[in-house]
């Protein structure tokens, strides 16, 4: 099932009064987000990150195409009851305690007062942040905000969760814990919608990811698809001798790294298992190979800086 689904996406905020002018915040955006998946959004400030989201929570509206949620428009405001969200930056009341905090959104979302007091005390053993009930906000820390937002947003149980920078100003435990929560949740068949600028994070736990620059979509997929180099293989042996490493180079196209490594760019499996057939033969031990990827952050920025070249 489909929970997001959006065609030919398109949002232009007018720059001045009257003026026929205006900023394009999303150009022709089209994607989908399958229930279940933990799917991350990526792109510099300023690529339409916000304004897609806030389209999708019907907060913003879209200037044309479709945008659906449990495939329902989004001008329906009833699929809002399954959605959970955390702002950027979000801000609550100094004086209310975060057990207060909770409670005050559960009934913001219709929930009556004693179901919600039957939820804090799970929700704040889930965010780790039980000892600190009775503490007022303007006590906390930034990643004790964070905690307790994340708390909110998922008051009212929600199958779609959207978090934007839901580890921003959380210390390295915390961001562990944080997704081990998100993972917990997805077990639980729950779609989380990450928008995060730790690209690190965004590898660790997502299951697909969309770059958004300039309010248009540059690149959607696994982790896995967007972060392959190809078909590079690099291999760890024993030592090579001059026969073995002559052959390797003229036969096989390989690059060396020194006497003992090498990388090999495979067309197809049968061409990997020639090289390592070659290097048994030979009585190389083979200590380990992997398909060589790039980090998600350097994709990103190599497909950023490539966008930057393209328009210039």
């Amino acid at each position: 099932m489909k929970v997001i689904s959006t065609k030919e996406l398109v949002k232009v905020y007018q720059s001045k009064l009257f003026s026929k002018d205006g900023i394009t915040a999303l150009d022709n955006f089209t994607f989908d987000v399958e229930q279940g998946e933990i799917f991350g959004l990526l792109g510099p400030n300023g690529a339409g990150k916000t304004t897609l989201i806030k389209i999708l929570l019907g907060i913003v509206l879209k200037t044309s195409g479709d945008a659906r949620v449990f495939e329902s428009e989004v001008s329906n405001v009833a699929y809002k009851k399954k959605v959970g969200y955390l702002p950027e930056n979000h801000r609550f009341p100094n004086y209310l305690t975060g057990e207060q905090v909770i409670r005050y959104f559960g009934k913001l979302s219709g929930i009556e007062g004693t179901k919600v007091d039957s939820k804090i005390d799970t929700l704040l053993e889930m965010v780790k942040m039980k000892e600190w009930r009775n503490v007022k906000i303007k006590k906390y820390s930034k990643g004790m905000m964070q905690r307790i937002g994340i708390a909110q947003a998922l008051v009212n149980n929600p199958e779609l969760i959207f978090l934007d920078e839901p580890t921003d100003g959380v210390d390295p435990i915390g961001r562990k814990e944080i997704r081990d929560l998100l993972l917990n949740l997805k077990s639980e068949g729950k779609t989380i919608f990450l928008n995060s600028h730790l690209l690190s994070e965004v590898e660790l736990i997502c299951d697909k990811v969309a770059i958004l620059n300039k309010g248009k979509l540059l690149k959607t997929g696994s982790v896995d698809e967007l972060t392959s180099t190809g078909n590079t293989f690099r291999f760890f042996t024993s030592e090579l001798n001059d026969k073995v490493i002559n052959y390797l180079l003229t036969g096989f196209k390989a690059v060396l790294h020194g006497n003992s490594e090498f990388t090999y760019n495979s067309n197809n499996d049968e061409d990997l298992n020639k090289v390592i057939d070659y290097l048994r033969q030979q009585n190389v031990l083979i200590r380990s190979f992997y398909q060589e990827k790039s980090s998600l952050e350097s994709m990103f920025i190599n497909l950023i800086g490539q966008e930057k070249e393209a328009v210039n």
